[in-house]
Protein backbone atom coordinates (compact mmCIF):
# COMPACT_ATOMS: atom_id res chain seq x y z
CA UNK A 1 0.00 0.00 0.00
CA UNK A 2 1.27 3.40 -0.32
CA UNK A 3 1.71 5.40 2.53
CA UNK A 4 3.06 9.00 3.41
CA UNK A 5 6.23 8.29 6.04
CA UNK A 6 8.64 11.02 7.62
CA UNK A 7 12.22 9.95 7.87
CA UNK A 8 13.74 13.41 8.68
CA UNK A 9 13.14 17.08 9.01
CA UNK A 10 11.35 17.69 5.32
CA UNK A 11 11.96 14.76 4.47
CA UNK A 12 8.78 12.86 3.80
CA UNK A 13 8.62 9.95 0.81
CA UNK A 14 5.67 8.60 -0.38
CA UNK A 15 6.39 4.91 -0.36
CA UNK A 16 4.78 0.92 -1.16
CA UNK A 17 4.81 -0.49 2.25
CA UNK A 18 3.64 -3.91 3.29
CA UNK A 19 -0.37 -3.71 3.81
CA UNK A 20 -1.95 -5.25 7.41
CA UNK A 21 -3.25 -8.61 7.90
CA UNK A 22 -6.38 -9.09 9.92
CA UNK A 23 -7.52 -7.01 13.09
CA UNK A 24 -7.07 -8.64 16.00
CA UNK A 25 -9.30 -8.47 19.63
CA UNK A 26 -11.23 -5.89 19.54
CA UNK A 27 -9.73 -4.05 16.32
CA UNK A 28 -11.08 -3.12 13.20
CA UNK A 29 -9.47 -2.80 9.43
CA UNK A 30 -9.81 0.58 7.96
CA UNK A 31 -9.91 1.88 4.65
CA UNK A 32 -8.41 5.37 4.61
CA UNK A 33 -10.87 8.14 2.72
CA UNK A 34 -9.29 11.28 4.02
CA UNK A 35 -7.11 13.07 6.01
CA UNK A 36 -6.44 16.44 7.37
CA UNK A 37 -3.09 18.29 7.81
CA UNK A 38 -2.86 19.30 11.28
CA UNK A 39 -0.10 21.93 12.86
CA UNK A 40 1.33 19.34 15.20
CA UNK A 41 1.93 17.23 11.99
CA UNK A 42 3.56 20.50 10.41
CA UNK A 43 5.89 20.08 13.91
CA UNK A 44 6.79 16.39 13.13
CA UNK A 45 7.13 17.48 9.23
CA UNK A 46 9.82 20.40 10.03
CA UNK A 47 11.63 19.52 12.67
CA UNK A 48 10.94 15.39 13.40
CA UNK A 49 9.94 15.86 16.81
CA UNK A 50 7.09 17.45 18.81
CA UNK A 51 7.82 18.54 22.05
CA UNK A 52 10.04 15.92 23.71
CA UNK A 53 9.37 13.24 21.29
CA UNK A 54 11.56 12.97 18.35
CA UNK A 55 11.19 10.80 15.14
CA UNK A 56 13.71 8.04 15.24
CA UNK A 57 12.56 5.61 12.51
CA UNK A 58 10.48 6.42 9.56
CA UNK A 59 6.86 7.23 10.43
CA UNK A 60 3.53 8.06 9.36
CA UNK A 61 1.92 10.93 9.90
CA UNK A 62 -1.32 11.95 9.88
CA UNK A 63 -4.17 11.68 12.35
CA UNK A 64 -7.21 13.89 11.52
CA UNK A 65 -9.19 11.10 9.49
CA UNK A 66 -12.18 9.12 8.18
CA UNK A 67 -12.26 5.63 7.03
CA UNK A 68 -14.10 2.69 5.96
CA UNK A 69 -14.72 -0.60 8.21
CA UNK A 70 -12.94 -3.34 6.22
CA UNK A 71 -12.63 -6.34 8.48
CA UNK A 72 -13.54 -6.54 12.22
CA UNK A 73 -12.16 -8.84 14.83
CA UNK A 74 -13.47 -10.35 17.45
CA UNK A 75 -15.30 -8.21 20.19
CA UNK A 76 -14.89 -5.18 17.62
CA UNK A 77 -16.86 -2.87 19.41
CA UNK A 78 -17.70 1.08 18.55
CA UNK A 79 -16.86 4.08 20.84
CA UNK A 80 -21.23 3.81 21.20
CA UNK A 81 -20.24 0.03 22.88
CA UNK A 82 -22.11 -1.67 19.41
CA UNK A 83 -21.01 -3.64 17.32
CA UNK A 84 -18.84 -3.03 14.19
CA UNK A 85 -19.50 -4.54 10.37
CA UNK A 86 -17.40 -4.13 7.26
CA UNK A 87 -18.44 -1.69 5.21
CA UNK A 88 -19.49 0.94 7.68
CA UNK A 89 -18.31 4.52 7.29
CA UNK A 90 -16.34 5.77 10.74
CA UNK A 91 -14.96 9.09 12.03
CA UNK A 92 -11.81 8.19 14.06
CA UNK A 93 -10.48 9.14 17.35
CA UNK A 94 -6.25 8.74 16.79
CA UNK A 95 -6.05 8.79 20.56
CA UNK A 96 -5.85 4.60 21.79
CA UNK A 97 -6.16 5.31 25.99
CA UNK A 98 -5.61 2.13 27.92
CA UNK A 99 -8.84 2.54 29.97
CA UNK A 100 -7.36 1.03 32.82
CA UNK A 101 -4.85 4.05 34.67
CA UNK A 102 -5.50 6.19 37.41
CA UNK A 103 -6.08 8.92 35.04
CA UNK A 104 -8.43 6.92 32.69
CA UNK A 105 -10.10 5.61 35.69
CA UNK A 106 -11.25 8.96 36.55
CA UNK A 107 -12.27 9.82 33.39
CA UNK A 108 -9.23 12.07 31.59
CA UNK A 109 -8.50 9.09 29.24
CA UNK A 110 -6.37 12.24 27.23
CA UNK A 111 -4.21 12.43 29.79
CA UNK A 112 -3.95 8.14 29.98
CA UNK A 113 -0.36 7.18 31.04
CA UNK A 114 -0.10 4.66 28.27
CA UNK A 115 -1.84 6.28 25.48
CA UNK A 116 -0.61 5.79 21.88
CA UNK A 117 -1.83 8.33 19.46
CA UNK A 118 -1.85 7.83 15.41
CA UNK A 119 1.43 9.61 13.58
CA UNK A 120 3.25 10.33 16.66
CA UNK A 121 6.35 8.69 17.61
CA UNK A 122 6.29 5.42 17.85
CA UNK A 123 2.91 4.87 16.79
CA UNK A 124 1.76 5.14 12.63
CA UNK A 125 -0.28 7.52 11.49
CA UNK A 126 -2.86 8.05 8.59
CA UNK A 127 -1.94 9.03 5.75
CA UNK A 128 -1.64 5.45 4.15
CA UNK A 129 -4.11 3.38 2.55
CA UNK A 130 -4.98 0.41 5.30
CA UNK A 131 -4.43 0.68 9.07
CA UNK A 132 -5.70 -0.82 12.28
CA UNK A 133 -7.38 0.70 14.66
CA UNK A 134 -9.22 0.03 18.07
CA UNK A 135 -12.84 -0.57 17.49
CA UNK A 136 -13.62 1.78 20.25
CA UNK A 137 -12.07 4.27 18.34
CA UNK A 138 -14.88 4.51 15.86
CA UNK A 139 -17.61 6.74 15.58
CA UNK A 140 -20.35 6.03 12.86
CA UNK A 141 -20.79 9.12 10.38
CA UNK A 142 -24.16 9.61 9.62
CA UNK A 143 -25.09 9.55 5.42
CA UNK A 144 -25.19 13.94 5.59
CA UNK A 145 -21.67 14.04 6.41
CA UNK A 146 -19.43 13.43 3.53
CA UNK A 147 -15.62 11.75 4.39
CA UNK A 148 -14.16 15.44 4.51
CA UNK A 149 -16.21 16.48 7.43
CA UNK A 150 -15.88 13.10 8.80
CA UNK A 151 -12.34 13.53 9.29
CA UNK A 152 -12.38 17.30 10.85
CA UNK A 153 -14.48 16.45 13.62
CA UNK A 154 -11.49 15.43 15.05
CA UNK A 155 -10.07 18.69 15.29
CA UNK A 156 -13.32 19.61 15.94
CA UNK A 157 -13.47 17.50 18.85
CA UNK A 158 -10.25 19.67 19.77
CA UNK A 159 -12.13 22.86 19.37
CA UNK A 160 -15.16 21.66 21.73
CA UNK A 161 -12.31 20.88 24.88
CA UNK A 162 -10.72 24.01 24.38
CA UNK A 163 -14.19 25.80 24.78
CA UNK A 164 -15.50 23.26 27.72
CA UNK A 165 -12.07 24.82 28.92
CA UNK A 166 -12.95 28.35 28.38
CA UNK A 167 -16.09 27.98 31.17
CA UNK A 168 -17.79 30.69 28.94
CA UNK A 169 -21.29 32.06 29.86
CA UNK A 170 -23.36 34.08 27.98
CA UNK A 171 -22.06 37.42 26.52
CA UNK A 172 -18.59 36.94 27.94
CA UNK A 173 -16.11 38.82 25.90
CA UNK A 174 -13.06 36.75 24.30
CA UNK A 175 -10.25 36.94 22.29
CA UNK A 176 -8.76 34.01 20.08
CA UNK A 177 -4.70 34.18 19.15
CA UNK A 178 -4.23 32.36 15.66
CA UNK A 179 -7.30 31.70 12.91
CA UNK A 180 -6.19 28.56 11.66
CA UNK A 181 -8.45 25.40 11.71
CA UNK A 182 -8.73 25.14 15.20
CA UNK A 183 -9.06 28.93 16.05
CA UNK A 184 -11.44 29.48 13.50
CA UNK A 185 -13.41 26.28 15.13
CA UNK A 186 -12.95 27.68 18.61
CA UNK A 187 -14.35 30.97 17.20
CA UNK A 188 -18.00 29.08 15.85
CA UNK A 189 -18.04 27.20 18.86
CA UNK A 190 -17.48 30.31 21.16
CA UNK A 191 -20.50 32.12 19.51
CA UNK A 192 -22.73 29.51 20.27
CA UNK A 193 -21.77 29.16 23.61
CA UNK A 194 -22.74 33.16 23.46
CA UNK A 195 -19.67 34.72 23.79
CA UNK A 196 -19.92 38.52 22.44
CA UNK A 197 -17.70 40.26 21.72
CA UNK A 198 -14.91 37.86 20.33
CA UNK A 199 -11.70 39.23 18.45
CA UNK A 200 -10.11 37.39 16.69
CA UNK A 201 -6.02 38.10 16.00
CA UNK A 202 -3.55 36.42 12.83
CA UNK A 203 -1.46 37.87 10.57
CA UNK A 204 -2.92 36.09 7.10
CA UNK A 205 -5.90 38.45 5.72
CA UNK A 206 -7.67 35.33 3.73
CA UNK A 207 -8.25 33.74 7.60
CA UNK A 208 -9.17 36.65 9.10
CA UNK A 209 -11.51 36.85 6.30
CA UNK A 210 -13.17 33.90 7.43
CA UNK A 211 -13.17 34.72 11.11
CA UNK A 212 -15.40 38.39 10.41
CA UNK A 213 -17.86 35.45 8.43
CA UNK A 214 -18.20 34.00 11.79
CA UNK A 215 -18.86 36.83 13.39
CA UNK A 216 -15.65 38.08 15.28
CA UNK A 217 -13.82 41.46 14.72
CA UNK A 218 -10.58 40.84 13.05
CA UNK A 219 -7.21 42.06 14.49
CA UNK A 220 -3.84 41.76 12.00
CA UNK A 221 -1.37 41.45 14.27
CA UNK A 222 1.47 42.57 11.80
CA UNK A 223 -0.18 45.38 11.13
CA UNK A 224 -1.27 46.69 14.78
CA UNK A 225 -0.86 45.53 18.33
CA UNK A 226 -3.58 43.64 19.29
CA UNK A 227 -3.31 43.94 23.18
CA UNK A 228 -3.04 47.61 22.51
CA UNK A 229 -6.31 47.45 20.19
CA UNK A 230 -8.24 45.13 22.45
CA UNK A 231 -7.63 47.30 25.70
CA UNK A 232 -8.83 50.00 23.46
CA UNK A 233 -12.06 48.26 22.36
CA UNK A 234 -12.86 47.05 25.97
CA UNK A 235 -12.08 50.61 27.92
CA UNK A 236 -9.18 49.10 29.38
CA UNK A 237 -11.14 46.13 30.66
CA UNK A 238 -9.81 43.07 28.67
CA UNK A 239 -11.67 40.04 27.55
CA UNK A 240 -13.49 37.54 30.26
CA UNK A 241 -11.29 34.60 28.00
CA UNK A 242 -8.64 34.48 25.56
CA UNK A 243 -7.72 31.27 23.89
CA UNK A 244 -4.14 31.10 22.44
CA UNK A 245 -4.22 28.63 19.31
CA UNK A 246 -1.28 29.92 17.54
CA UNK A 247 1.66 29.55 19.65
CA UNK A 248 3.97 32.28 17.40
CA UNK A 249 6.31 34.52 18.95
CA UNK A 250 4.71 36.20 21.78
CA UNK A 251 1.05 35.00 21.16
CA UNK A 252 1.18 33.14 25.06
CA UNK A 253 2.12 36.73 26.26
CA UNK A 254 -0.24 38.46 24.99
CA UNK A 255 -2.74 36.15 25.79
CA UNK A 256 -2.02 37.08 29.43
CA UNK A 257 -1.83 40.31 28.55
CA UNK A 258 -5.29 40.65 26.67
CA UNK A 259 -7.14 38.97 29.66
CA UNK A 260 -9.00 41.32 32.45
CA UNK A 261 -8.72 41.26 36.21
CA UNK A 262 -9.76 37.73 37.27
CA UNK A 263 -9.96 36.58 33.51
CA UNK A 264 -9.32 32.77 32.25
CA UNK A 265 -6.46 32.14 29.49
CA UNK A 266 -6.67 28.81 27.53
CA UNK A 267 -3.30 27.69 26.01
CA UNK A 268 -4.29 25.29 22.95
CA UNK A 269 -1.70 25.78 20.71
CA UNK A 270 1.95 23.42 20.29
CA UNK A 271 4.77 25.58 20.52
CA UNK A 272 7.99 24.89 18.27
CA UNK A 273 10.77 25.21 20.83
CA UNK A 274 8.90 23.17 23.50
CA UNK A 275 8.51 26.63 25.90
CA UNK A 276 5.96 29.11 26.88
CA UNK A 277 6.31 32.31 28.91
CA UNK A 278 4.59 34.94 30.12
CA UNK A 279 5.02 38.72 32.32
CA UNK A 280 4.69 36.95 36.02
CA UNK A 281 3.39 40.42 37.20
CA UNK A 282 0.62 40.43 34.77
CA UNK A 283 -0.76 36.92 35.44
CA UNK A 284 -0.09 37.28 39.30
CA UNK A 285 -1.76 40.80 39.93
CA UNK A 286 -4.53 39.93 37.54
CA UNK A 287 -5.19 36.97 39.39
CA UNK A 288 -5.52 34.58 36.22
CA UNK A 289 -6.72 31.25 35.81
CA UNK A 290 -3.89 29.74 33.11
CA UNK A 291 -5.29 26.37 31.64
CA UNK A 292 -3.55 23.84 28.95
CA UNK A 293 -5.49 22.15 26.89
CA UNK A 294 -4.86 18.23 26.07
CA UNK A 295 -6.40 17.15 22.88
CA UNK A 296 -10.21 16.34 24.07
CA UNK A 297 -12.22 13.79 25.66
CA UNK A 298 -15.85 12.62 25.61
CA UNK A 299 -16.47 14.41 22.44
CA UNK A 300 -17.45 12.31 19.69
CA UNK A 301 -20.96 12.13 19.63
CA UNK A 302 -21.30 15.84 20.71
CA UNK A 303 -19.39 16.94 17.62
CA UNK A 304 -21.32 14.25 15.38
CA UNK A 305 -24.39 16.11 16.55
CA UNK A 306 -22.82 19.79 15.83
CA UNK A 307 -21.76 18.86 12.55
CA UNK A 308 -24.85 17.09 11.14
CA UNK A 309 -27.30 20.21 12.43
CA UNK A 310 -25.27 22.12 10.44
CA UNK A 311 -24.37 24.26 13.56
CA UNK A 312 -20.36 24.37 12.35
CA UNK A 313 -19.12 25.16 9.39
CA UNK A 314 -16.65 21.97 8.58
CA UNK A 315 -16.57 22.40 4.59
CA UNK A 316 -15.68 26.09 4.54
CA UNK A 317 -12.56 25.35 6.38
CA UNK A 318 -10.83 23.24 3.49
CA UNK A 319 -9.05 25.24 1.06
CA UNK A 320 -6.80 22.34 -0.46
CA UNK A 321 -7.02 18.85 -1.43
CA UNK A 322 -4.32 16.49 -2.55
CA UNK A 323 -4.17 12.92 -3.37
CA UNK A 324 -1.82 10.57 -0.94
CA UNK A 325 0.76 9.97 -3.79
CA UNK A 326 1.34 14.12 -4.00
CA UNK A 327 1.19 14.49 -0.05
CA UNK A 328 4.95 15.82 -0.18
CA UNK A 329 3.62 18.64 -2.05
CA UNK A 330 0.59 18.51 0.37
CA UNK A 331 3.31 19.60 3.36
CA UNK A 332 5.63 21.63 1.16
CA UNK A 333 2.64 24.03 0.41
CA UNK A 334 1.20 23.83 3.81
CA UNK A 335 4.28 25.04 5.64
CA UNK A 336 4.87 27.79 3.42
CA UNK A 337 1.22 29.27 4.04
CA UNK A 338 1.19 29.33 0.45
CA UNK A 339 -1.83 29.85 -1.84
CA UNK A 340 -3.89 31.48 1.12
CA UNK A 341 -3.70 27.83 2.40
CA UNK A 342 -6.29 27.27 5.56
CA UNK A 343 -7.00 23.11 5.78
CA UNK A 344 -5.46 21.00 3.40
CA UNK A 345 -7.18 17.30 3.06
CA UNK A 346 -4.95 14.11 1.75
CA UNK A 347 -7.56 11.45 0.38
CA UNK A 348 -6.05 8.08 0.05
CA UNK A 349 -7.98 6.70 -3.20
CA UNK A 350 -7.82 3.44 -1.72
CA UNK A 351 -10.21 0.91 -3.38
CA UNK A 352 -12.17 -1.94 -1.71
Amino acid sequence: MLAARLHGPKDLRVERIPRPGPPGRGQVLLRVKTTGICGSDLHSYLDARIGDTPVEQPLILGHEFSAVVEAVGPEALDGNHQPLKPGTRVAVDPAQPCHHCELCEHGHPNLCCNLAFCGNYPYGGSFCEWMHMPARSCFLVPKSLDDTEAALLEPLGVAIHAVDLAKFRVGHSAAIIGMGPIGLLILQLARLAGADPIFATDKFPWRLKLAAKHGAIPIRCDQEDPVQRITKETRGRGVDVAIEAAWADQSVAQAAEMARLGGRVVLVGIPGDDHFSMKHSTARRKGLTIVLSRRMKHVYPRAIRLAEQGRVDLRGLVSHRFPLKRAVEAFQLNAAYADKVVKVMVESGARP
